[in-house]
């Protein structure tokens, strides 16, 4: 890999924007879109069988944009809020919501508390990357490491065939994975992590241990 591959990138506000914005429109476009197709097989006349099996991809689709956009509008905006804390179970709830489904289960023992936005966002993050070290599914354990302010997260996960992500490490550093030196859509999310880490005085720490990937922000 080139030098300049391994040096830490710095992206402007509009690049780093825009890449966020992307990924939060991969996110949800594709229960979007389902709920389009069901739309259209309606309005084609569909029979009662075909209408009824339409209906039931619109609720799930809407449900499922629903949470999607919950959970990015904390781990990438602004939370609706212009206040320095964020409520923990409002983070359980949309984490929950986001992930929780018949192949992925978490399981939340962080407790009740209003804790730095960054540090909130940060461990939203991690989560992402937990659930993309577990593609077969599995659960996913959330945890505090110490307390009030200062509070870190460990985020532990198992599943058959869990892994590190691609360059997850490194793009967790500031460090593009790929020999151009850059930050695409795809190693946006990692790389923001690593950002939101960075501005709570934190490091973050990613490891395979047997079945596990435990990832820990401290």
């Amino acid at each position: 890999m080139a030098d300049s591959a391994r040096s830490p990138v710095t992206l402007d506000g509009l690049d780093l924007a825009a890449l966020v914005a992307s990924r939060v429109c991969h996110d949800v476009i594709s229960p979007v879109g389902a709920i389009v197709n069901g739309l259209e097989l309606m309005e084609d006349g569909a029979d009662e069988a075909t209408a009824e099996l339409a209906l039931d991809l619109i609720r799930k689709s809407a449900k499922t944009a629903s949470a999607r956009l919950q959970f990015c509008r904390i781990a990438f905006g602004a939370a609706g809020s212009a206040g320095s804390a964020i409520d923990t179970r409002d983070a359980q709830m949309v984490a929950t919501n986001f992930f929780n489904d018949e192949r992925t289960s978490v399981d939340w023992q962080v407790p009740a508390a209003y804790l730095p936005k960054n540090r909130v966002k940060l461990l939203l993050n991690l989560l992402m990357l937990g659930a993309a070290a577990i593609p077969r599914g599995g659960v996913i354990r959330v945890e505090t490491v110490g307390e009030g302010d200062e509070t870190g997260f460990a985020v532990i996960v198992t599943g058959i065939n869990s892994r590190i992500p691609p360059h997850a490490a490194e793009l967790l550093a500031g460090i593009p994975g790929n020999e151009q030196g850059t930050i695409d859509a795809h190693a946006i999310q990692p790389f923001y992590a690593g950002l939101l880490a960075r501005a709570a005085g934190m490091t973050v720490t990613i490891e395979k241990i047997d079945d596990k990937v435990a990832l820990r922000a401290v």
